[in-house]
Order: C-alpha cells, then sequence, then structure tokens
C-alpha cells in the first residue's frame, strides 16, 4: 500500500518543462492495457546480471525474471510501447531471506532491475534516460490483445529480440495498490524511480502454457539464455493501468574492484535526441511456434 506524497498533490495541474520536453502534473498515465509474465531463473546465474549492491530476489530456490509491457496510449509525451525485461531484486550489499522481501516491499527495497528497456518512440528515450535514468533506446514493439491472448514483439534491425505472450485470465478484478521500484545502471550510476500504481488486474497462476517467453536470433539478448528460464508462475493482465511516475529518484555510484576499462553509457546518448513522436516500422520477424 502507498499513500501519494503531499508533494505530488501540491503540485497537480502545475506545469514543468525539461529538456525541452513539456510536462502537465503529475506525469501520469492512464487508459493503457498491460501484460506481465513471471518466470523462474538459476537465481544463482542472475547475479552476473546485477551490480554488487543489487541482490536477486528469491522464491525459495529461484531467481525470477518479470517481463511487462504496457501499451501506453495517454501520456503527456504521447502514444508509445514500452517492453521491459527485469530480474526482480532488492538493494543491498547482503542477500535478503527468501519470500518475505515479496511481502515487506520497503524494509528490502524490493523491485526490478531492468535489463532491457526498449520503447517506441524518440521523446520517450529522451524523457526516460535524461530524467530518470532509464536504459530506454529505440525498438521495433507491437502490443496484441485477442479474445484469449495479450502479446507483445520486440525486433531490432528487423531480426527478432523477444516474444511474449499470456494467456488472458477470465476476470480482472484483483485491487492493486503499491509503489512499484525500478533499478536501472545509467552513467555508472545505480539509478532508482519508482511509479505508483492503482489498478484492476486478473492473473493466471495454475495450468501449464499460461505464459511464454521466447528469445529470437538477434544478439542482443542472447546472453539471457544463461538464466535457465523455466515455465511460467505467473500471467497478469491489466486493462487499464493508472501510474504516477515519481518526481523523486534516487542513485548511487555503482563501485567496481578495479577501474572499468569501458565508459558507461552516459548523457551523450541523450543530449541530440530529438522530440519525436513516431515510431519504427512495426516488428515483422518470424517467431518460432509453441
Amino acid at each position: 500500500m502507498f499513500m501519494i506524497p503531499r508533494r505530488i498533490k501540491q503540485y497537480t495541474g502545475k506545469y514543468a518543462l525539461v529538456d525541452g520536453i513539456p510536462f502537465k502534473l503529475p506525469v501520469t498515465a492512464v487508459n493503457s492495457p498491460a501484460l506481465m509474465a513471471v518466470f523462474p531463473i538459476n537465481a544463482e546465474k542472475a547475479k552476473a546480471f546485477l551490480p554488487k549492491s543489487v541482490q536477486p530476489f528469491r522464491l525459495w530456490e529461484s531467481g525470477l525474471l518479470v517481463v511487462t509491457v504496457i501499451d501506453y496510449r495517454e501520456t503527456p509525451i504521447g502514444k508509445y510501447i514500452e517492453y521491459s525485461i527485469g530480474i526482480a531484486c532488492t538493494h543491498g550489499t547482503k542477500p535478503a531471506p527468501r519470500l518475505l522481501p515479496g511481502l515487506f516491499t520497503n524494509l528490502f527495497k524490493t523491485g526490478q532491475y531492468v535489463i532491457d528497456l526498449p520503447v517506441s518512440s524518440e521523446i520517450s528515450v529522451k524523457g526516460g534516460k535524461g530524467i530518470w535514468g532509464m536504459p530506454k533506446h529505440q525498438g521495433q514493439l507491437d502490443f496484441k490483445i485477442t479474445d484469449d491472448l495479450v502479446s507483445s514483439q520486440y525486433d531490432l534491425d528487423g531480426q527478432l529480440v523477444t516474444y511474449v505472450e499470456i494467456k488472458k485470465p477470465k476476470l480482472n478484478f484483483i485491487p492493486l495498490k503499491i509503489r512499484a521500484s525500478n533499478y536501472c545502471s545509467f552513467r555508472g550510476m545505480l539509478m532508482k524511480s519508482d511509479i505508483l500504481l492503482n489498478n484492476k488486474f486478473g492473473v493466471r497462476l495454475f495450468g501449464k502454457d499460461k505464459a511464454r517467453f521466447v528469445i529470437g536470433d538477434h544478439p542482443r539478448l542472447q546472453v539471457m539464455k544463461d538464466l535457465e528460464i523455466g515455465e511460467a508462475i505467473a500471467a497478469i493482465y491489466l486493462p487499464s493501468i493508472h501510474g504516477i511516475l515519481d518526481d523523486h529518484i534516487e542513485s548511487w555510484f555503482l563501485d567496481y574492484d578495479q577501474l572499468p576499462e569501458k565508459t558507461p553509457e552516459g548523457m551523450e546518448s541523450v543530449i541530440d535526441l530529438g522530440l519525436s513522436e513516431e515510431w519504427l516500422p512495426p516488428p515483422n520477424a518470424p517467431v518460432p511456434p509453441k
């Protein structure tokens, strides 16, 4: 549970102009469907994807891969799709107990560490990276809803990077009111941002084939196959999210045993971006059959 911070209530209806991007405050998204699929992964191997100050959340012996796709239809920066691939995590130098971080999220600073975050539009890349430190980049994305399935495909350079689909739950009445935290690496810093969600959702927890996640031939995420991704634990559908992106962010230096030879991606990847809301062509690479 969460309460909307007083500072957000106080500036509701006012405006901001950041890096040339105009915002009516607070920064919200409404009337936007979303899917989420959760898969077990090898928790020990997940550590290789995380900085030292972030630990994999453990569900018994397994870690969790979280794939979330939101079809943003009403936002201050126009329409776009956001395709998040992350590992459930806690923030701290020591591993947290099993299961408990899912119940006591504030105590264990529970969230997800984002591995990849393609979006549809250039303006979304500019705002997400430059303001909140999210590692966004443009990708070829879609979001499809049928009577039975919700799916999203992610291509780059005409090749399949990943594909996710879930079986649509029959009912979507479970209330969800939560502060969700994203951890990302950018500029040699660990960045943390929050979104305040107040929604209703449906979930499938039982039965086979409730969700699937396919890693394609594009080289970008081939290394994720090392995570030993298992059969889906949960498939979640939110018919219409209502989210407020918190203006408060936190950051910490990423520390290394030796000085990195390669400079981490920084503001040079943001400064020349424009405000275009145009999308790349839709994905059309073939998806392997079940």
